[in-house]
């Protein structure tokens, strides 16, 4: 290893020469001379395999191909057997590995961000490291260290939050986990992936202080940890296609961080082949459209040499070989463990839960009282989001029955409705069986009728269905198809909740509204080789009204009552909203009126806007809790544990009032193009800047106890700050207390800067009563801003404000100390 870091350390000079060169030119991309220097010798293994490689042999190694054994995982390169290079299996898994087997179902990464505790996040990938290596995968496609943006983001639930050195300090610590397992770490998307929204196509344009201060923190980070791989995003940046973006790929990536590993692509993400190959990609994913046949036929016509093939071959290879792939050293692959991931996502669920109100002493609540449960994610397991994030769990048990284990009397109201109720068969005409329809295999089954409608009202039909999605019966009602094929990959981006009922049928949904009267049905479901199931449900004004009465009822009978909202996101969509979808509104409001004793816990991505939230006696934030999301959830609610979790982003208080609110230029973007316009002002940055109070703040997150900070010193340390405090328990129960150091500006600097950015934290466990000193160092880097004249991070000095305080909102003690060079 001190071969490695010392090849990175001089590469980092290198990078240093590269850029003061780049500031003469004006421009960020490093001079040619700088880009056409040779690549750091690679081991003498792998340079021996590369002398033996056939042409055909290299680019085989440099993209996808099928998997003749596949274990279910994302993707597959082939090795080359004649000269022992084995071939990589690379499976997502930034909650768990993603395959066909059972594997454990971790708390989403924004509830790992939500501990604020690296060591914990180091755990976190040991559990998906060594399950990796268990289920037959080599690289694992994660972690995601793209910063929250905006609350609309399909994958926020993914990130590490908004907030950069929380992001750079985890990511770092997860890849450290994943890696001392032997499975090779992929940090994505780089770069500027904040959104799922034409994440395809859409030029994200930023200026250079905002690239390095904000979102590439992370990415050197896990550059620093040792990531053996790197991801490229799909978007622009700057008008260049992230995966053939010279300066991201060899400019910043290589020639300033000294990055050793390999470039992948996102899957499908490849444009080109001479521009994508020469920039700095080194691997097409899923397959070789660009980096196959075409690549071979760009090295024989001379249009890519074939030094740049050698390259890429020599990057992956390397990675292989230091992770014993090539000459078998890598340890044998391990048994999973199955309790002990159990164990691990239990501790991350108790450490992220985040208290967010709670008035009256609603929480904790008292064993054997009487509890109303109500929603459908009380009833049903809530474990993940869709996309690449999910994960076939163990087991996962309804926060019904760990409630029920504890309280009293417990009664179960939905309140919401997710997969509707039978549709009356005086309605239809001529009847048929719409709640279990077969069709038998290679049979078509076709239906033509009419449904006969009472009254006027919203219609949401329910299709349920056996078949793959693009299999599904076709539903027309009055000749409109009620379920139409998504474009592009959008059918298998549905959500983890919505999108399967629990029986495992396949879910679509439509909205709308039903005039009194006839209308005509026409149903086509093929059989297929297997056969078909399918059923046609209905969610309808009356029915809502019918589940809310029955929530009423629940609530009015009990003494408390623990409400789960939800809101299911997926990668490749984003929100439109931050409000609760559906009608979780009305049904909150109404159950509060009858019950203010009443708990909402949020199964949510991101941010919520909160219109009921006085109603409420307290407000627990969950996210996606993983499999075993219900027992820390109950424990939770129970007081077995303290809340743990602060909030890794900042929630705003509706679609009005955030920094990417009312500007489409900022989100989603204006033909084609999104334009990072608020700068370094991201997040809690934002908020302040702007003087716009936030729902909740960064950072913020309530105790059953209380604590109180005292004896805020700060002493200098060469280019660092140490800041020391006391911390004291002063309640009668244990607790989790989350101290955060803020730092304020540098008078001295003539660049864009925040009113405050978080220099520090730590997570504090006291007993009752309990008093400890505690030490934060505020590093060189975070006292620091990029110059995008000089193009390199200069040094903040002057006397700046330190802050003491549980939010970025939440400040209770204040000093200041001189930073010197």
């Amino acid at each position: 290893m001190s071969e490695t870091v010392s090849r990175r350390s001089a590469l980092r000079l290198m990078g240093g020469a590269i850029t003061v060169a780049a500031a003469a030119t004006g421009t960020l991309t490093p001079p040619a001379h700088a880009l056409a220097r040779p690549e750091a010798g690679a081991g003498p293994r792998v340079e021996s395999l590369l002398a033996r490689l056939t042409l055909d042999e290299k680019i085989s190694l440099l993209h996808g191909a099928t998997d003749p054994a596949s274990l279910g995982q994302a993707g597959y390169v082939p090795g080359v057997q004649r000269l022992g290079i084995p071939p990589l299996r690379l499976t997502d898994g930034p909650a768990g590995v993603r395959v066909t087997r059972h594997a454990t179902a971790l708390p989403a990464p924004v509830l790992l961000a939500s501990a604020f505790d690296p060591e914990l996040a180091r755990r976190y990938g040991q559990v998906v490291g060594r399950e990796g290596r268990a289920l037959g995968q080599d690289v694992l496609l994660s972690p995601m260290v793209n910063l929250v943006r905006t609350p609309y983001a399909g994958r926020n639930f993914e990130t590490l939050g908004e907030d950069p050195l929380l992001a750079s300090d985890l990511v770092a610590a997860e890849i450290k986990g994943i890696q001392g397992e032997h499975l090779i770490a992929t940090v994505k998307h780089f770069a500027m992936n904040n959104q799922e929204q034409d994440r395809m196509s859409i030029d994200v344009r930023v200026d250079e202080q905002t690239l390095h201060e904000l979102e590439l923190r992370g990415f050197e980070a896990a550059v620093d940890a040792g990531a053996g791989a790197v991801m490229g995003a799909y978007n622009k940046v700057n008008g260049t296609f992230a995966c053939e973006n010279r300066t991201l790929l060899t400019g910043i990536l290589r020639d300033q961080w000294g990055f050793e590993g390999w470039v992948m692509t996102d899957w499908f993400a490849a444009h080109s082949t001479a521009r994508a190959i020469t920039a700095g990609l080194d691997m097409e994913m899923p397959d070789g459209t660009y980096f196959g046949t075409a690549l071979k036929s760009a090295v024989q016509n001379g249009s890519v040499p074939e030094r740049y093939v050698d390259r890429a071959v020599r990057r992956i290879l390397s990675v292989m070989d230091r992770f014993g792939l090539l000459d078998g050293s890598v340890p044998p692959r391990p048994a999973r463990d199955a309790r002990a991931g159990a164990a691990v996502a239990l501790e991350v669920a108790k450490a992220g839960a985040t208290l967010l109100r709670n008035e009256h002493h609603t929480l904790p609540l008292a064993p054997g009282d009487t509890v109303a449960v109500i929603g459908p994610t009380g009833g049903l397991p809530f474990v993940s989001g869709g996309g690449s994030a999910h994960v076939v769990p163990d087991h996962a048990d309804s926060p019904l029955d760990a409630i029920k284990a504890r309280a009293g009397k417990v009664t179960y109201a939905l309140g919401e409705d997710l997969f509707g109720k039978p549709i009356p068969a005086g309605t239809l005409s001529p009847a048929f069986d719409s709640e279990g329809q077969k069709v038998g295999a290679g049979k078509i089954w076709t239906y033509d009728g009419t449904l006969t409608v009472a009254e006027p009202d919203e219609w949401t039909f329910v299709l349920h269905f056996s078949s793959a999605p693009t299999a599904r019966p076709k539903v027309l009602l009055d000749g409109t198809e009620l379920f139409p094929q998504a474009a592009g990959f959008g059918e298998y981006f549905q959500g983890g909740l919505v999108s399967a009922d629990p029986d495992g049928l396949s879910v679509r949904r439509r909205t709308l509204t039903l005039a009194k009267g006839a209308h005509t049905l026409h149903v086509t479901a093929q059989g297929g080789a297997d056969g078909m199931l399918f059923r046609l449900r209905r969610i309808t004004g009356a029915t809502r009204a019918q589940d809310v009465a029955e929530a009423v009822t629940a609530a009015r009978g009990a003494r408390d009552v623990v409400l789960f909202a939800y809101e299911d996101a997926t990668e490749g969509l984003d929100r439109t909203t931050i409000a609760l979808p559906g009608h979780q509104q009305q049904l909150i409001e109404a159950v509060t009126k009858a019950n203010a004793r009443t708990t909402v816990v949020l199964n949510t991505s991101s941010s919520t806007s909160m219109p009921w939230l006085e109603a409420t006696g307290a407000v627990l934030q969950m996210y996606y809790p993983g499999q075993e999301g219900a027992a820390a959830t109950a424990a939770v609610l129970y007081g077995e544990c303290d809340p743990g979790g602060r909030l890794p982003q900042s929630f705003p208080a509706d679609d009005a009032h955030h920094p990417v609110a009312g500007d489409p230029r900022r989100y989603p973007g204006v033909n084609g193009t999104e334009e990072y316009s608020e700068g370094i002002h991201v997040g809690y940055r934002w908020y302040d800047a702007e003087g716009v109070r936030p729902l909740f703040p960064f950072g913020h997150g309530l105790s059953y106890t209380s604590f109180v900070y005292d004896d805020l010193r700060v002493r200098r340390s060469g280019r660092r700050l140490v800041v020391s405090f006391e911390v004291r328990n002063t309640g009668r129960r244990d607790g989790i207390a989350v101290p955060q150091v803020y730092v304020g500006p540098s008078p001295h600097l003539r660049l864009a800067q925040a009113v405050r950015v978080l220099g520090g934290y730590r997570r504090v466990a006291l007993r009752a009563g309990e008093r400890r000193r505690v030490e934060v160092e505020v590093a060189a880097r975070t006292l620091s801003s990029w110059d995008p004249k000089r193009h390199r991070w200069v040094l903040g000095t002057g006397r700046r404000t330190v802050w003491l305080g549980a939010s970025s909102r939440d400040l209770r003690l204040r000093t200041s100390m001189e930073v010197g060079a």
